[in-house]
C-alpha cells in the first residue's frame, strides 16, 4: 500500500524522498490523494504533469481545515489549466478563505484568481521598462549590487498574473542591456557599513540630571506621558486574533451552510465590536493564575474598543457561596477593570433547557443510566442506552426535570467525542440542591461542557479565551453550537500560569486554613489575589507580571522572584519613603547642639523633588538597626563601630561611638555617641537610617510557605504538601519603630522603609497601633557591602 502511494505521488512530480516524507503525515497524504483523484477525473492523464503536481501539492498543504469542503472545486480549475501558477492558486485560496460559503460566486472567484487572464510578452516588456526607468539612476550608481527585489514587486503589481519566471528573465535582460556584462568590481562582495557607536559624552549629555534616570526595567512599565502601562500596552502586537465576524479565518473553525448567515446576524447585534468574557466558578477565591485570565479577557477587549462580561459559571449549587461572588468582582475591579455587564450562567437556565430538548430531538443527545463512577476517566464503556428512541429520551429528560428520577440515576449525554478521546460527555445531571439565585426551580443542572459554549453564543462573544486544558473541548464547543444552528464564537487557548513554592487548589487552601497553617484566604503567604493585595502587591505590578509572562500556549511555572521584581519596579516609582527600625538599638547623642533643627526634611522620592517632602522629628535620642553596629572593626563592614563613624541620613551629621552600654548577657542595649557636622568631619563610608520620637508598630515578615519548589509533587514531597510547611514562613516583630510621617496612612497604603524594603499597611491596624506587612525586600546590589 505504501509503495503504491509513493508511486502515485512520484507520478505528479514529487521525488521519491519527498513522497515518503509526505506519507508520514496522514492528513496531508489523504488530502493529496483526494486532489490527484479529482484532477484525474477532470483533466485525464494529461493532468499528471510536474507543473500540475506542484499546484496539487500546494493545495494539499495550504488549504485550511475550515474551507476543506472547497478542495475539489479548486482542484478542478488546476486540472483544467485555468489556474496555472502559485500566484493564481494563492489568490484562489485567499478568496475562498474570505468567502467560505458553500455556494461560490464563480464570476467573482475567477476574477480574483486571474482565471482567463493572459499576459503577453509585450505587456511584461513594457512593465519592466517602466520600472527600470524609475530606478535608472540607482542602478547606474550601484550597478549589480542594487537590490532588485522591490523592482520585481512593482512589476508584478503592474502585470498581476504574469508568469514569475518570465518577469525575472525580462528584468535580467533589460538590466544587462543597461549596464553591460558584470565587471570584477560587480563580482566583489559589498562592504557592510558599521553603525557608529554613540560617544560617552553623548551618553552623559542625555542623562545629565538625577531626575532623568529611570530605574532598571522601568521603561517597560511607564509610558512616554508618565502613566503606568496596562497589560495590552506591554503585550503590544503579541495579541493578534481574528476580527469580529471573521471567525471563519481561524484555523480549526468549523463552517456549516448556515455559518455566514449567523455571522452576519452576529455582526448586526454587536456592531462589529469585540466581546470577551471572564467566566469564573463562584466556589473559591481567585489566585494569581486568574489574574492572567482577567488581564487577557478584559485587557484585550479594552484595547480593541470592545467589552468584557463578568459571567459567573454558577452551575454547581453545592459549592457556591455569596462571599465568593463578591470576592471575585472585588478582585476584578482591584486589577483595574470594570465589567461591561455582570451575568450568570443561571440567567440562561430556561434557554439552556430548551437547547437540551432540541439536541435530543435532533438525535444528538440521550438519557443514560450509567453510574457516575463508570463515567469517570477517558475510556468509559459505551452506554447501552446510546441508541434509545428519541421520544423515550425526551420523556425521561422531562422526568429528570420534574424530580421523578433520583440523584445519580440518570444523566443527559451528548453524542460527540472530545479531542482527548472521551466519548459522550455529560450535558445535564440531577442535583436536589437549591440554587442561590433560582431557588428550588431546578433539580437538574447543566455541565461546563454544555453551558460554556452556549452562554458564549447567547452573549455574542467574539473571542472565547481560555487556558490550554480546554483545548480538548474545542471540538465539542464548535460541534454543539453548530449542531443547534447557533452562532459559534472562536475559542482561543493560552498556557496556564503557575507559581512555584505554593498551592492554588481551592480544596488544598481550605485544608491549610482549617489546620491552622494560614489564617484565611487572604493570608499574605498565599498567592490568592486577596492575599497579594493584603501583602501589598500593587495591582499594576500583578498586571505587569502577567504581561511579562506573556500569552503563549506553553504551560508556565514561574518562581516568585519574577513576580517580586515586577512589584519592586512599580513600588519604586509609587511608594513614598519613610524610615523604620525593625530591631531597635537606642542611641543617645551627647552633644547635639541646642540650636540643631527639631525636624528635618526628607524627600518622598529621593532624586525627584517634584514629588514633595515630609518632615520628621529628631532629638538627642534616636534608634538605629542593631545590625548597623558592631563593636569591633571589620574591613568589610562600613557602618558604625567603636572606632568607625557613620553618617545619619538626611541630617547632615556624622556620629562616633563614645560608650557602649550592655545588658547582663553582654549584648549592647544603648550607645552614647557624639556628633559632628558632616562638612567638617571626614567623609564616612556609609550613611544609615534612624528614627527619633517614633511610633511603635508591628511588622510581619513573610517567607515562602513551602520548603520545596513543587510541594504537590510526590517525587519532591512524598508525604504530601501539608508535610512541607515552612515553619519560619512568618516572623512577627512587635517592637518595631517607624517615623511619624506614616500617621494617617490607610489600609493597603505602601511605603519604602529606607534600606529595608517595601511595606504595606495591614487591615489589622488600629488607631493605636499600626501593623505593616513586608511586601518585598529591596533589590539587592551585590556590589555593595554596606
Amino acid at each position: 500500500m505504501a509503495d503504491a502511494s509513493v508511486e502515485l505521488f512520484v507520478s505528479i512530480g514529487l521525488t521519491e524522498q519527498k513522497a515518503k516524507e509526505t506519507l508520514k503525515n496522514e492528513q496531508l497524504s489523504e488530502n493529496l490523494k483526494q486532489a490527484i483523484r479529482v484532477a484525474d477525473e477532470h483533466g485525464g492523464p494529461s493532468a499528471r504533469t510536474k507543473e500540475v503536481g506542484k499546484l496539487l501539492y500546494s493545495v494539499a498543504t495550504k488549504l485550511k481545515a475550515q474551507i476543506k469542503h472547497h478542495q475539489n472545486f479548486i482542484v478542478k480549475y488546476i486540472a483544467n489549466r485555468k489556474i496555472t501558477t502559485e500566484d493564481q492558486l494563492n489568490a484562489a485560496l485567499n478568496y475562498i478563505l474570505h468567502h467560505p460559503a458553500f455556494d461560490v460566486d464563480v464570476k467573482a472567484f475567477e476574477e480574483a484568481s486571474g482565471v482567463g487572464v493572459v499576459v503577453t510578452p509585450e505587456e511584461i516588456e513594457t512593465a519592466v521598462e517602466e520600472v527600470i526607468k524609475k530606478h535608472k539612476s540607482e542602478l547606474l550608481e550601484k550597478r549589480y549590487h542594487y537590490n532588485t527585489g522591490p523592482m520585481l514587486g512593482e512589476i508584478k503589481n503592474k502585470v498581476r498574473w504574469a508568469d514569475g519566471k518570465a518577469v525575472k528573465h525580462e528584468l535580467d535582460m533589460q538590466i544587462l542591456d543597461l549596464l553591460g556584462p558584470k565587471t570584477e568590481a560587480d563580482l566583489e562582495k559589498p562592504q557592510k557599513q558599521k553603525a557608529a557607536k554613540p560617544s560617552k559624552a553623548a551618553d552623559v549629555a542625555t542623562n545629565n540630571t538625577v531626575n532623568d534616570v529611570k530605574p532598571a526595567g522601568i521603561d517597560n512599565v511607564v509610558a512616554a506621558d508618565g502613566h503606568l502601562k496596562g497589560f495590552v500596552e506591554i503585550m503590544g502586537d503579541a495579541l493578534k486574533f481574528h476580527k469580529p465576524g471573521e471567525n471563519y479565518k481561524t484555523d480549526g473553525y468549523v463552517i456549516t451552510p448556515k455559518t455566514m448567515d449567523l455571522l452576519k446576524k452576529h455582526l448586526q447585534e454587536t456592531g462589529g465590536k469585540v466581546f470577551t468574557r471572564f467566566p469564573p466558578e463562584p466556589n473559591g477565591i481567585l489566585h494569581i493564575g486568574h489574574a492572567k485570565a482577567i488581564n487577557f479577557n478584559f485587557g484585550y477587549a479594552k484595547a480593541m474598543g470592545g467589552f468584557c462580561y463578568l459571567r459567573y459559571d454558577d452551575t454547581n449549587p453545592e459549592k457556591e457561596e455569596e462571599k465568593f461572588f463578591l470576592g471575585i468582582r472585588d478582585m476584578v475591579e482591584w486589577l483595574g477593570y470594570k465589567p461591561f455587564k455582570v451575568t450568570y450562567a443561571s440567567d440562561n437556565f430556561d434557554r439552556l433547557y430548551e437547547c437540551a430538548v432540541e439536541l435530543i430531538r435532533r438525535g444528538h443527545a440521550y438519557v443514560c443510566h450509567m453510574p457516575a463512577d463508570l463515567l469517570k476517566g477517558f475510556n468509559p464503556p459505551d452506554s447501552p442506552w446510546r441508541n434509545r428512541p428519541i421520544w423515550e429520551s425526551l420523556q425521561l429528560f422531562e422526568d429528570m426535570k420534574k424530580g421523578k428520577i433520583a440523584e445519580g440515576e440518570a444523566t443527559l449525554r451528548m453524542k460527540t467525542t472530545l479531542e482527548e478521546g472521551k466519548k459522550d460527555p455529560v450535558a445535564y445531571r440531577i442535583k436536589f440542591t437549591p440554587h442561590h439565585r433560582t431557588g428550588d426551580k431546578w433539580c437538574i443542572y447543566p455541565t461546563y461542557d454544555f453551558t460554556h459554549c452556549l452562554c458564549d453564543s447567547i452573549e455574542n462573544i467574539t473571542h472565547s479565551l481560555c487556558t490550554k486544558e480546554f483545548q480538548s473541548r474545542r471540538s465539542s464547543y464548535y460541534w454543539l453550537c453548530n449542531v443547534l444552528d447557533m452562532y459559534c464564537p472562536v475559542q482561543w487557548e493560552y498556557g496556564r500560569l503557575n507559581l512555584s513554592y505554593t498551592v492554588v487548589s481551592k480544596r488544598k487552601i481550605a485544608k491549610l486554613i482549617n489546620e491552622g497553617h494560614v489564617r484565611d484566604w487572604d493570608d499574605p503567604r498565599l498567592f490568592t489575589l486577596t492575599a497579594l493585595r493584603r501583602r501589598g502587591f500593587p495591582p499594576e505590578a500583578v498586571n505587569y507580571f502577567c504581561a511579562k509572562v506573556g500569552v503563549t500556549m506553553a504551560q508556565t511555572c514561574i518562581d516568585p522572584p519574577m513576580l517580586e521584581a515586577c512589584v519592586r519596579d512599580i513600588l519604586n516609582i509609587s511608594a513614598p519613603r519613610a524610615m523604620a527600625v525593625l530591631h531597635p538599638l537606642k542611641v543617645v547623642i551627647s552633644n547635639l547642639p541646642s540650636d540643631f533643627p527639631k525636624v528635618v526634611s526628607v524627600p518622598n522620592f529621593p532624586g525627584n523633588d517634584n514629588k514633595g517632602f515630609h518632615t520628621i522629628g529628631i532629638g538627642s535620642t534616636i534608634y538605629i538597626e542593631q545590625d548597623d553596629f558592631k563593636e569591633t572593626n571589620d574591613k568589610n563592614f562600613f557602618r558604625l563601630t567603636s572606632e568607625q563613624a557613620v553618617g545619619l541620613r538626611h541630617t547632615g551629621i556624622v556620629i562616633s561611638v563614645d560608650k557602649v552600654i550592655k545588658d547582663s548577657l553582654g549584648q549592647p542595649v544603648e550607645l552614647v555617641v557624639s556628633c559632628k557636622n558632616a562638612d567638617s568631619a571626614p567623609k564616612p563610608k556609609a550613611f544609615i537610617h534612624w528614627v527619633s520620637d517614633p511610633l511603635y508598630c508591628e511588622v510581619r515578615i513573610y517567607d515562602t510557605l513551602f520548603k520545596h519548589k513543587f510541594p504537590e509533587d510526590p517525587a519532591e514531597v512524598p508525604g504530601g504538601f501539608l508535610t512541607d510547611i515552612n515553619q519560619d514562613s512568618l516572623e512577627i516583630l512587635t517592637e518595631a519603630l517607624v517615623d511619624k510621617s506614616v500617621l494617617g496612612a490607610k489600609v493597603y497604603d505602601k511605603f519604602q522603609f529606607e534600606r529595608i524594603g517595601y511595606f504595606s499597611v495591614d487591615p489589622d491596624s488600629t488607631h493605636d497601633r499600626m501593623v505593616f506587612n513586608r511586601t518585598v525586600t529591596l533589590k539587592e546590589d551585590p556590589g555593595k557591602n554596606s
